[in-house]
Protein backbone atom coordinates (compact mmCIF):
# COMPACT_ATOMS: atom_id res chain seq x y z
CA UNK A 1 0.00 0.00 0.00
CA UNK A 2 1.11 3.36 -0.86
CA UNK A 3 1.49 6.32 2.02
CA UNK A 4 -1.66 8.11 0.88
CA UNK A 5 -4.38 6.35 3.30
CA UNK A 6 -4.17 9.88 4.93
CA UNK A 7 -7.02 10.55 2.29
CA UNK A 8 -8.89 7.98 2.99
CA UNK A 9 -12.22 9.45 5.30
CA UNK A 10 -12.87 8.98 9.05
CA UNK A 11 -15.47 5.60 9.16
CA UNK A 12 -17.50 7.67 11.93
CA UNK A 13 -21.13 7.37 11.21
CA UNK A 14 -20.56 4.62 8.81
CA UNK A 15 -23.99 2.85 7.57
CA UNK A 16 -23.15 -0.31 8.58
CA UNK A 17 -19.34 -0.36 10.66
CA UNK A 18 -16.81 -3.03 9.80
CA UNK A 19 -15.25 -5.24 12.23
CA UNK A 20 -13.40 -3.64 15.31
CA UNK A 21 -11.04 -6.68 15.65
CA UNK A 22 -8.48 -4.97 13.35
CA UNK A 23 -4.42 -3.31 14.69
CA UNK A 24 -5.22 -0.38 16.55
CA UNK A 25 -8.08 2.28 16.14
CA UNK A 26 -10.43 1.34 13.56
CA UNK A 27 -11.11 4.71 13.08
CA UNK A 28 -7.17 5.08 12.21
CA UNK A 29 -6.90 1.62 10.44
CA UNK A 30 -6.34 2.05 6.73
CA UNK A 31 -8.11 -1.08 6.03
CA UNK A 32 -11.21 0.12 7.88
CA UNK A 33 -10.79 2.56 6.28
CA UNK A 34 -10.57 1.83 2.61
CA UNK A 35 -13.59 -0.29 3.15
CA UNK A 36 -15.52 2.59 4.87
CA UNK A 37 -14.44 4.78 1.76
CA UNK A 38 -15.55 2.53 -0.95
CA UNK A 39 -19.23 1.43 0.82
CA UNK A 40 -20.04 5.30 1.17
CA UNK A 41 -19.26 5.14 -2.45
CA UNK A 42 -22.17 3.23 -3.80
CA UNK A 43 -25.17 5.23 -3.96
CA UNK A 44 -27.78 2.44 -2.96
CA UNK A 45 -28.30 2.21 0.69
CA UNK A 46 -29.26 -1.98 0.04
CA UNK A 47 -25.76 -1.94 -1.91
CA UNK A 48 -24.27 -0.57 1.16
CA UNK A 49 -25.45 -2.94 3.44
CA UNK A 50 -24.30 -5.61 0.84
CA UNK A 51 -21.10 -4.35 0.63
CA UNK A 52 -20.36 -3.79 4.22
CA UNK A 53 -21.32 -7.15 4.77
CA UNK A 54 -19.74 -9.07 2.36
CA UNK A 55 -16.18 -6.70 3.44
CA UNK A 56 -16.80 -7.57 7.34
CA UNK A 57 -16.89 -11.55 6.64
CA UNK A 58 -13.85 -11.23 4.38
CA UNK A 59 -12.00 -8.76 7.09
CA UNK A 60 -12.90 -11.29 9.95
CA UNK A 61 -11.36 -14.10 8.03
CA UNK A 62 -7.95 -11.95 7.67
CA UNK A 63 -8.23 -11.41 11.31
CA UNK A 64 -8.53 -15.00 12.39
CA UNK A 65 -5.80 -15.99 9.67
CA UNK A 66 -3.50 -13.16 10.74
CA UNK A 67 -3.48 -11.36 7.96
CA UNK A 68 -3.11 -7.74 6.44
CA UNK A 69 -5.95 -7.23 4.02
CA UNK A 70 -4.23 -4.48 2.72
CA UNK A 71 -1.13 -6.79 1.92
CA UNK A 72 -2.66 -10.25 0.13
CA UNK A 73 -1.50 -12.16 -2.95
CA UNK A 74 -3.90 -14.24 -5.25
CA UNK A 75 -3.20 -17.07 -3.43
CA UNK A 76 -4.92 -15.70 0.39
CA UNK A 77 -8.05 -14.76 -1.86
CA UNK A 78 -7.96 -18.40 -3.35
CA UNK A 79 -7.88 -19.52 0.22
CA UNK A 80 -10.60 -17.68 1.31
CA UNK A 81 -13.03 -18.77 -2.05
CA UNK A 82 -11.73 -22.15 -0.97
CA UNK A 83 -13.10 -21.82 3.10
CA UNK A 84 -16.92 -20.57 1.79
CA UNK A 85 -16.79 -23.56 -0.75
CA UNK A 86 -16.42 -25.97 2.88
CA UNK A 87 -19.56 -26.38 4.79
CA UNK A 88 -20.37 -23.45 6.88
CA UNK A 89 -20.33 -23.45 10.69
CA UNK A 90 -23.76 -21.25 10.74
CA UNK A 91 -25.36 -23.60 7.98
CA UNK A 92 -23.15 -26.49 7.85
CA UNK A 93 -23.64 -26.25 3.75
CA UNK A 94 -21.21 -25.00 1.33
CA UNK A 95 -21.87 -21.16 0.52
CA UNK A 96 -23.74 -21.30 -2.79
CA UNK A 97 -21.61 -20.49 -6.06
CA UNK A 98 -23.33 -17.07 -6.72
CA UNK A 99 -22.95 -16.16 -3.13
CA UNK A 100 -19.47 -16.98 -3.66
CA UNK A 101 -19.32 -15.04 -6.67
CA UNK A 102 -20.99 -12.61 -5.12
CA UNK A 103 -18.41 -12.11 -2.15
CA UNK A 104 -15.53 -11.77 -4.42
CA UNK A 105 -17.40 -9.53 -6.67
CA UNK A 106 -17.32 -6.99 -3.76
CA UNK A 107 -13.86 -7.61 -2.69
CA UNK A 108 -12.65 -7.07 -6.65
CA UNK A 109 -14.45 -4.13 -6.35
CA UNK A 110 -13.01 -2.90 -2.97
CA UNK A 111 -9.58 -3.62 -4.08
CA UNK A 112 -9.86 -1.84 -7.74
CA UNK A 113 -11.81 1.20 -5.68
CA UNK A 114 -8.56 1.31 -3.74
CA UNK A 115 -6.18 1.34 -6.92
CA UNK A 116 -7.98 3.83 -8.61
CA UNK A 117 -7.95 5.67 -5.77
CA UNK A 118 -3.46 5.36 -6.00
CA UNK A 119 -4.01 3.45 -2.35
CA UNK A 120 -2.96 0.18 -3.42
CA UNK A 121 -0.25 -1.13 -5.51
CA UNK A 122 -2.46 -4.06 -7.18
CA UNK A 123 -5.68 -6.16 -6.61
CA UNK A 124 -4.99 -9.53 -4.96
CA UNK A 125 -8.52 -10.55 -7.02
CA UNK A 126 -6.25 -10.18 -10.63
CA UNK A 127 -7.15 -13.52 -12.51
CA UNK A 128 -9.12 -15.32 -9.29
CA UNK A 129 -11.66 -17.71 -11.12
CA UNK A 130 -15.03 -16.40 -9.82
CA UNK A 131 -17.94 -19.11 -10.00
CA UNK A 132 -20.30 -18.77 -12.72
CA UNK A 133 -23.94 -18.25 -12.13
CA UNK A 134 -26.02 -20.89 -14.27
CA UNK A 135 -28.57 -19.22 -16.98
CA UNK A 136 -31.71 -20.15 -14.77
CA UNK A 137 -32.88 -18.38 -11.89
CA UNK A 138 -32.89 -20.48 -8.31
CA UNK A 139 -36.50 -20.54 -8.39
CA UNK A 140 -39.67 -20.27 -10.20
CA UNK A 141 -41.74 -17.72 -7.83
CA UNK A 142 -44.79 -18.42 -6.21
CA UNK A 143 -48.29 -19.99 -7.80
CA UNK A 144 -51.34 -17.85 -8.73
CA UNK A 145 -53.11 -19.66 -5.81
CA UNK A 146 -49.56 -19.13 -3.46
CA UNK A 147 -49.91 -15.35 -4.39
CA UNK A 148 -53.62 -14.95 -3.30
CA UNK A 149 -52.95 -17.01 0.22
CA UNK A 150 -50.24 -14.60 0.78
CA UNK A 151 -52.45 -11.96 -0.14
CA UNK A 152 -54.72 -13.05 2.36
CA UNK A 153 -52.54 -13.67 5.00
CA UNK A 154 -51.27 -9.77 4.87
CA UNK A 155 -54.57 -8.51 5.18
CA UNK A 156 -55.87 -10.57 7.89
CA UNK A 157 -51.79 -9.04 9.47
CA UNK A 158 -52.94 -5.43 9.33
CA UNK A 159 -53.43 -2.95 6.25
CA UNK A 160 -49.71 -1.87 6.15
CA UNK A 161 -48.82 -5.52 5.54
CA UNK A 162 -51.46 -5.69 2.60
CA UNK A 163 -50.41 -2.63 1.07
CA UNK A 164 -46.72 -3.91 1.23
CA UNK A 165 -47.42 -7.30 0.09
CA UNK A 166 -49.46 -5.92 -2.53
CA UNK A 167 -46.89 -3.67 -4.18
CA UNK A 168 -44.41 -5.76 -4.23
CA UNK A 169 -46.52 -8.82 -6.26
CA UNK A 170 -48.08 -6.51 -8.88
CA UNK A 171 -44.96 -4.30 -9.61
CA UNK A 172 -41.99 -6.80 -8.83
CA UNK A 173 -40.00 -3.62 -6.80
CA UNK A 174 -36.67 -4.43 -5.25
CA UNK A 175 -37.25 -4.48 -1.49
CA UNK A 176 -35.15 -1.13 -1.10
CA UNK A 177 -37.23 0.25 -4.35
CA UNK A 178 -40.46 -0.11 -2.23
CA UNK A 179 -39.17 0.69 1.21
CA UNK A 180 -37.00 4.08 0.07
CA UNK A 181 -40.26 5.44 -1.12
CA UNK A 182 -42.22 8.43 0.30
CA UNK A 183 -46.02 9.33 0.39
CA UNK A 184 -44.75 12.04 -1.80
CA UNK A 185 -43.52 10.09 -4.48
CA UNK A 186 -47.14 8.89 -5.45
CA UNK A 187 -48.17 10.85 -8.20
CA UNK A 188 -50.58 11.29 -10.93
CA UNK A 189 -49.49 11.48 -14.63
CA UNK A 190 -51.71 11.66 -17.52
CA UNK A 191 -54.42 9.85 -15.85
CA UNK A 192 -52.49 6.97 -14.22
CA UNK A 193 -52.01 6.92 -10.46
CA UNK A 194 -48.08 6.15 -10.29
CA UNK A 195 -45.50 5.69 -7.78
CA UNK A 196 -42.18 7.26 -8.58
CA UNK A 197 -38.92 4.78 -8.38
CA UNK A 198 -35.17 5.48 -7.85
CA UNK A 199 -34.09 1.64 -9.75
CA UNK A 200 -30.83 0.03 -9.09
CA UNK A 201 -27.81 2.20 -10.13
CA UNK A 202 -29.72 5.66 -9.72
CA UNK A 203 -32.06 5.15 -12.21
CA UNK A 204 -35.17 6.75 -12.08
CA UNK A 205 -38.72 5.24 -13.76
CA UNK A 206 -42.62 5.26 -12.90
CA UNK A 207 -44.43 2.06 -11.83
CA UNK A 208 -48.39 2.61 -12.73
CA UNK A 209 -50.24 1.07 -9.91
CA UNK A 210 -53.07 -1.11 -10.48
CA UNK A 211 -56.39 -1.45 -8.73
CA UNK A 212 -55.57 -3.43 -6.16
CA UNK A 213 -52.06 -2.07 -5.09
CA UNK A 214 -53.62 1.68 -4.87
CA UNK A 215 -57.15 0.39 -2.86
CA UNK A 216 -54.66 -1.44 -0.41
CA UNK A 217 -52.37 1.67 -0.49
CA UNK A 218 -55.36 4.08 0.56
CA UNK A 219 -56.90 1.97 3.14
CA UNK A 220 -53.15 1.82 4.78
CA UNK A 221 -52.32 5.50 4.30
CA UNK A 222 -55.51 6.78 5.75
CA UNK A 223 -55.26 10.05 4.21
CA UNK A 224 -51.61 10.73 5.27
CA UNK A 225 -49.86 13.08 2.67
CA UNK A 226 -46.04 13.02 4.12
CA UNK A 227 -43.36 10.97 5.22
CA UNK A 228 -41.58 7.16 4.64
CA UNK A 229 -44.69 5.25 2.47
CA UNK A 230 -43.98 2.48 4.38
CA UNK A 231 -43.43 3.55 8.09
CA UNK A 232 -43.56 1.99 11.94
CA UNK A 233 -45.91 2.83 14.47
CA UNK A 234 -43.07 5.31 15.93
CA UNK A 235 -43.00 7.03 12.29
CA UNK A 236 -39.91 5.80 11.25
CA UNK A 237 -39.49 4.23 8.03
CA UNK A 238 -39.92 0.16 7.84
CA UNK A 239 -36.59 -1.23 7.68
CA UNK A 240 -35.31 -4.18 5.40
CA UNK A 241 -34.90 -6.95 7.99
CA UNK A 242 -38.15 -5.72 9.36
CA UNK A 243 -39.80 -6.59 6.06
CA UNK A 244 -37.80 -9.79 5.70
CA UNK A 245 -39.11 -10.88 8.60
CA UNK A 246 -42.84 -9.92 7.96
CA UNK A 247 -42.67 -11.82 4.80
CA UNK A 248 -41.25 -15.09 5.78
CA UNK A 249 -43.93 -15.07 8.98
CA UNK A 250 -47.10 -14.30 6.35
CA UNK A 251 -45.66 -16.65 4.49
CA UNK A 252 -45.72 -19.37 7.32
CA UNK A 253 -49.23 -18.26 8.19
CA UNK A 254 -50.44 -18.96 4.51
CA UNK A 255 -48.96 -22.06 4.69
CA UNK A 256 -46.86 -22.25 1.78
CA UNK A 257 -44.76 -25.05 1.54
CA UNK A 258 -41.65 -23.41 0.90
CA UNK A 259 -42.50 -20.97 3.73
CA UNK A 260 -38.76 -21.00 4.98
CA UNK A 261 -37.18 -20.17 1.92
CA UNK A 262 -38.93 -17.06 1.17
CA UNK A 263 -37.76 -13.62 1.13
CA UNK A 264 -38.52 -10.23 -0.72
CA UNK A 265 -36.38 -11.43 -3.94
CA UNK A 266 -39.81 -14.61 -3.97
CA UNK A 267 -42.20 -11.93 -4.67
CA UNK A 268 -39.93 -9.74 -7.16
CA UNK A 269 -39.40 -12.87 -9.05
CA UNK A 270 -43.04 -14.02 -8.65
CA UNK A 271 -44.33 -10.91 -10.92
CA UNK A 272 -41.90 -11.29 -13.08
CA UNK A 273 -42.43 -15.13 -13.84
CA UNK A 274 -46.64 -14.24 -13.45
CA UNK A 275 -46.22 -11.48 -16.15
CA UNK A 276 -44.44 -13.65 -18.59
CA UNK A 277 -47.28 -16.37 -17.86
CA UNK A 278 -50.06 -13.69 -18.98
CA UNK A 279 -48.65 -13.22 -21.89
CA UNK A 280 -46.68 -9.70 -21.29
CA UNK A 281 -43.91 -9.63 -23.71
CA UNK A 282 -40.33 -10.40 -22.66
CA UNK A 283 -39.30 -6.82 -23.08
CA UNK A 284 -41.99 -5.04 -21.55
CA UNK A 285 -40.92 -7.53 -18.28
CA UNK A 286 -37.60 -6.53 -18.86
CA UNK A 287 -39.04 -2.51 -18.35
CA UNK A 288 -41.11 -3.08 -15.87
CA UNK A 289 -39.07 -5.13 -13.56
CA UNK A 290 -36.05 -2.80 -13.93
CA UNK A 291 -33.57 -5.22 -15.34
CA UNK A 292 -30.80 -3.00 -17.31
CA UNK A 293 -30.19 -6.52 -19.17
CA UNK A 294 -32.29 -8.69 -21.11
CA UNK A 295 -30.31 -11.86 -20.11
CA UNK A 296 -31.61 -11.15 -16.53
CA UNK A 297 -35.56 -11.36 -17.73
CA UNK A 298 -34.87 -14.75 -19.53
CA UNK A 299 -33.41 -16.61 -16.83
CA UNK A 300 -36.36 -15.81 -15.24
CA UNK A 301 -38.28 -16.85 -18.82
CA UNK A 302 -36.86 -20.05 -18.60
CA UNK A 303 -36.95 -20.98 -15.64
CA UNK A 304 -40.62 -20.72 -15.14
CA UNK A 305 -41.00 -23.59 -17.96
CA UNK A 306 -37.84 -26.07 -16.87
CA UNK A 307 -40.06 -27.86 -14.06
CA UNK A 308 -43.19 -28.39 -16.08
CA UNK A 309 -40.97 -29.20 -19.05
CA UNK A 310 -38.71 -31.86 -17.67
CA UNK A 311 -37.72 -34.92 -18.64
CA UNK A 312 -38.59 -36.74 -15.62
CA UNK A 313 -42.17 -36.66 -16.05
CA UNK A 314 -41.85 -38.18 -19.91
CA UNK A 315 -39.79 -40.94 -18.48
CA UNK A 316 -41.92 -41.85 -15.43
CA UNK A 317 -44.83 -42.29 -17.29
CA UNK A 318 -43.04 -44.27 -20.22
CA UNK A 319 -41.79 -46.30 -17.29
CA UNK A 320 -45.18 -46.33 -15.87
CA UNK A 321 -46.54 -47.89 -19.16
CA UNK A 322 -43.59 -50.64 -19.20
CA UNK A 323 -44.07 -51.61 -16.11
CA UNK A 324 -48.36 -51.92 -16.90
CA UNK A 325 -47.65 -53.45 -19.85
CA UNK A 326 -45.25 -56.13 -18.36
CA UNK A 327 -48.44 -56.30 -15.32
CA UNK A 328 -50.96 -57.42 -17.92
CA UNK A 329 -48.23 -59.35 -20.31
CA UNK A 330 -48.14 -62.16 -16.80
CA UNK A 331 -52.11 -61.92 -16.26
CA UNK A 332 -52.58 -62.97 -19.70
CA UNK A 333 -50.03 -66.04 -19.49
Amino acid sequence: MTDQSARLPNPAGSPDPLPAGLAGDPREDPAWRLATAFVLSRRSAHTRRAYARDIRDFYTWCHRAGLDPLRLRRVHIDAYAHELAQPQPRTGRPAAESTIARKLSTLAGLYAYGVGEELLDRSPLTGVQRPRGGQDSVSTGLTRDEVAALLSAAAADGARAHALISLLVHNGLRIDEALSRDVEHLQTERGHQVLRLRRKGGRTATAPLAPPVLHALTIYLAGRTSGPLFSTRTGRRVDEPAAWRLIRRLAHRAGLPQADRINPHSLRHTFVTAALDAGVALRDVQDGAGHSDPRTTRKYDRSRHNLDRHPSYAVSTFYAAGQSTATTGRRDS
